[in-house]
């Protein structure tokens, strides 16, 4: 064994790690994306249809939800829902939390699309849903796609706030490999690399997707 790393321990630790990676930290990421994604493009068309007093309470929602502090949101729903497995609790939470971020993202990107389009759509007499489905909300993603992969990979390296209620995410494994062995440097440094190596290309993946849609925008 060596002083400050321990090749031994990292070989050691790394399936565990792999191991949560693959059963939480992936599955949390991309359940939570898919409810936040869809949840919050709701958020967005709610707040812009109903009246002015009702999408003021739900702005106020939102605003609560995303200002507080996820790792608050977490324990209080631990607490809450005892009988709820964390996974799960921890899934709903990233989804509901990051719905709020993404609202944001896809009213922006309505509020981008030509009034001419709503004048459009009057004058060819299409129903609301029509309207929204066929004309506004695929040109509002085409502006928020890039912005939305962003808060995915956000998402992605909040997962370490999963241990809080007891979720074995990677940074948990670590911990955990770290205090039965006493090496904790080798389990910490892989983690992050693992992060890293996860997150890099999806970030270079939606940089070429912004590009490519600014291009045939």
């Amino acid at each position: 064994m060596n002083g400050l790393w321990d090749w031994d321990a990292a070989w050691a630790v790394l399936p565990e790690l792999l191991l949560a990676f693959v059963q939480v930290t992936l599955i949390v990421t991309v359940l939570s994306t898919a409810i936040a994604a869809v949840l919050g493009l709701f958020i967005a068309i709610l707040r812009m249809s109903v009246p002015k007093p009702i999408a003021a309470v739900i702005t106020f929602i939102g605003d609560f939800i995303r200002m507080t502090p996820i790792v608050v949101q977490l324990l209080f729903a631990y607490w809450t829902f005892l009988t709820v497995e964390p996974l799960t609790i921890g899934i709903v939470v990233f989804g509901i939390h990051y719905s709020t971020y993404m609202a944001e993202v896809y009213r922006a990107g309505i509020d981008s699309v030509p009034k001419g389009q709503w004048e459009a759509t009057t004058a060819l007499s299409m129903s609301k849903r029509r309207a929204w489905t066929a004309v506004i909300v695929p040109q509002a993603l085409r502006a928020t796609v890039p912005a939305l992969g962003n808060y995915a990979i956000s998402m992605f390296k909040d997962t370490p706030f999963l241990l809080t209620i007891g979720v074995v995410e990677m940074v948990r494994a670590g911990l955990t490999f770290g205090g039965n062995n006493f090496r904790y440097m080798e389990a910490i440094t892989l983690a992050g690399v693992i992060f890293l190596l996860a997150s890099y290309p999806t970030s270079l993946l939606i940089s070429r997707l912004e590009k490519r849609l600014a291009y045939n925008y």
